[in-house]
């Protein structure tokens, strides 16, 4: 509680603390949120498309049921009668002021709020806000802007799912970020399924200089093996030219959420979900900064505090400036003020450097080691190398080899000192042997076949990143948000889409790929343009700008949504021959029955009504050994009747190796039972 700390309060309560004059309390995420369609007449608790659109024209909200302690906390502070004044210190960005302005309605508090308007979460940043605070209602237009967005992504989510799940006879989630994002994996697969690869030859020359030189890519086999007969005759080649030029390659970045988020994918196979629970975890047990950020930059006031911090945990590391080359901070190219939003880039704590990092979690860990490097990464020397071009001609042909030669490793030696034991191990570069005469001999001369390569599968990785630039040229520049989605949301819809059946992720342990599935890719395929496609995203957030700028009416743009909502409802009709897309996957036989068991959304159900048989994804069974009923464990238990399982968990914490049996009920249902390994 920086707040709390910095104002003298020390006296906790139950829900808040007080002291000094203040009294401090807190939100937890959306204590508020909009009442579902149920709350707008009982004909719309049952799905109907003679119902739709629903357009609510009194918008109606409720407390959050996992919240409503903290949201009476809340209330009965507002109404204190000792409570004169109200200051709005939630997140400083469009949802921070949304979830103050909410839980202030639904207290049906009238006092007056001033807003507290912070970069940063260090002490001097706090004093300096408290002293500066502003009139809440210069961010009325913030506000309006945040109730469009959400209003407006309900309207989208709530009609569009119904109408679609109506029109096919079946669940179908459908929502303004899940379903775009969905729509590029479907149509990257469309990409790879469609590209067929065109073969290409090379002719590659040994030189008596010490080095190996390639000629272009030559689409004929005969033009190939042609020059390749013609450099055996000559066995001799001429330098042409010899280019030395110096380049460098600047630090990265600090992190925000979504890159370190694909660094994790891409390094560690974690998912965007598992990172950001680690992050979260990191973050309350004070060892970095807040995650949920979008910024990879800190204000002015905290370069100081920056620096001080790289010195140190260059020391905690034991890191030296002979490891480094120069172990001295840069700090100037991590601040930009413009480009901090709620929150700074994820940073390490001092608190980090009491911690004994071996004693973490080990994804905790490898998290928090990526964010220690790249925070020291970011404050390092770029790295300085030496790239030779040499161009030698035999045959009339030009022939090229490149070397590089390492001049200053620079921010390269920390990311190898700190991350040495998760770094995918890369290429080392080569640098060309010296070369004084004007001709070469030819060692050796061959031919070598390659083929064009198809675009590659989406990892998380490479999605988030795809989410993050959708529709960048139609963005306007100064959006709060780019892309879909925002660096919290992300990791959800992915996870969403996985849940319901609409991706699924496939390869090892360290590196999976993110398929559509076959439901996922019929949802696309019967989704209209404007749903799947990223561009309604950049044209919202243009118009919820001008909103937030006060150049458009709020009404103007709920009115428009309205239009585009009842538009839809009204002249969208089932694609024919949709129903056979739709199909449910089957997955194997019922053991009770015989018929066929398929896949849907929360399991895998008997196709014969009659019969009980499930195997439930969310099974208490499994969930009690810490595992998971996904597709490989289900259709193994319906052939063979069994399954083993590595790494159960006990109640205490032991792990152990089981197979788990599986049998019906009298009735139909599914019963489970272990068999330990050893037994008889």
């Amino acid at each position: 509680m920086s707040y709390a700390k910095v104002l003298g309060v020390h006296g906790r309560q139950d829900g808040y603390l007080e002291g000094n004059g203040y009294l401090v309390s807190w939100c937890v995420g959306h204590l508020v949120e909009l009442a579902p369609p149920s709350a707008y007449g009982e004909q719309y608790v049952k799905w109907n498309i003679a119902d739709l659109p629903i357009l609510p024209e009194e918008w109606q909200y409720l407390v959050s049921a996992s919240t409503k302690k903290q949201f009476s906390v809340l209330k009965k502070l507002l109404h204190r009668a000792d409570v004169e004044t109200v200051v709005n210190s939630c997140d400083a960005g469009r949802e921070g002021e949304l979830i103050f302005r909410l839980v202030y309605e639904q207290a049906g508090c009238r006092k007056p709020v001033s807003r507290l308007w912070l970069s940063s979460m260090e002490d001097n940043a706090i004093r300096e806000g408290f002293a500066n605070l502003k009139p809440s209602k210069e961010y009325d237009a913030l506000y309006q802007a945040a109730l469009c967005r959400e209003r407006a992504d309900w309207m989208v989510g709530i009609n569009c799912s119904r109408l679609f799940s109506c029109l096919y006879g079946r669940p179908l989630a459908v929502g303004r970020v899940m379903t775009p994002t969905l729509a590029m994996t479907v149509e990257r697969e469309a990409s790879i399924a469609a590209f067929v690869p065109e073969k290409f030859y090379t002719v590659a020359l040994e030189l008596t200089s010490g080095f190996v030189a390639s000629s272009r890519r030559i689409s004929e086999k005969d033009a190939a093996e042609k020059l390749l007969a013609e450099c055996r005759k000559e066995m001799v080649s001429t330098i042409q030219k010899i280019t030395r030029k110096e380049k460098s390659e600047n630090p990265p970045p600090l992190y925000d959420l979504t890159t370190l988020q694909r660094d994790a994918n891409r390094l560690l196979g974690y998912s965007a979900h598992q990172t950001l629970k680690y992050a979260q975890s990191l973050y309350e047990k004070k060892l970095t900064t807040y995650p949920r950020t979008d910024s990879c930059y800190i204000a002015d006031e905290d370069e100081e505090m920056l620096e001080e911090l790289a010195e140190e945990m260059e020391h905690f590391l034991g890191i030296t400036p002979e490891d480094m080359d120069d172990a001295a901070p840069r700090t100037r190219r991590t601040v930009n003020r413009e480009k901090v939003t709620d929150h700074h880039a994820i940073l390490p704590t001092r608190s980090m450097l009491q911690t004994d990092l071996d004693a973490l979690p080990k994804g905790e860990r490898n998290i928090l080691k990526l964010i220690i490097a790249r925070t020291l990464m970011a404050v390092s020397k770029p790295f300085r190398y030496l790239e030779t071009l040499l161009t030698t001609e035999c045959a009339g042909e030009e022939f090229t080899a490149k070397g590089k030669e390492i001049l200053e490793e620079g921010w390269k030696a920390v990311e190898r000192k700190v991350l040495a034991d998760i770094l995918n191990r890369k290429k080392e570069f080569t640098a060309l042997p010296p070369v004084e005469e004007s001709e070469c001999g030819i060692l050796h001369a061959e031919l070598k076949e390659g083929q064009t390569s198809p675009p590659k599968h989406y990892t998380e990785d490479t999605l988030l990143h795809s989410m993050e630039t959708a529709s960048a040229e139609s963005m306007p520049e100064d959006a709060e948000r780019q892309g879909i989605g925002t660096p919290a949301t992300r990791a959800a819809t992915i996870e969403k889409l996985v849940q319901k059946g609409f991706l699924e992720r496939k390869g090892d342990k360290k590196t999976k790929v993110l398929l559509p599935t076959d439901k996922g890719k019929a949802l696309i395929t019967v989704m209209p343009e404007e749903i799947q496609s990223a561009d309604m995203t950049a044209d919202w957030e243009t118009k919820l700008l001008r909103v937030e700028r006060g150049e458009m009416e709020p009404e103007t743009f709920m009115t428009e949504i309205n239009n585009m909502i009842s538009s839809l409802v009204n002249t969208t009709e089932a694609v024919k021959g949709a129903s056979a897309l739709m199909k449910n996957k089957v997955i194997g036989i019922c053991p009770n029955c015989g018929k066929s068991v398929v896949e849907r959304e929360k399991g895998y159900f008997c196709e014969n009504r009659e019969c009980r048989f499930v195997l439930w994804k969310d099974n208490a069974f499994f969930k009690r050994l810490g595992k998971r009923m996904d597709a490989h464990v289900a259709d193994k238990l319906l052939r063979d009747g069994r399954v083993r399982l590595k790494d159960c968990r006990s109640a205490k914490g032991k792990t152990y190796n089981a197979t788990v049996l599986l049998t019906t009920e009298a009735d139909g249902r599914s019963k489970f039972s272990l068999e330990f390994e050893g037994s008889c």
